[in-house]
């Protein structure tokens, strides 16, 4: 069963938005993916900023 079985009767209009709509999601999910990723060291650098920060007075 294909993902979108009417894509041939679609309006252009339709088509566009779906393809709109795909774009975002997939950058959506890189976007988490990287930030998931960096998360940990960028919560480590913003506690040591802090700390020198503290420590300098």
């Amino acid at each position: 069963m294909p993902l979108l079985p009417r894509w041939r009767f679609m309006t252009d209009e339709a088509k566009a938005l779906t393809k709109c709509v795909a774009v975002s999601a997939v950058a959506l999910l890189l976007a988490a993916l990287l930030l998931r990723a960096l998360l940990p060291w960028m919560l480590l650098v913003l506690l040591l900023w802090g700390l020198w920060r503290w420590r300098r007075g």
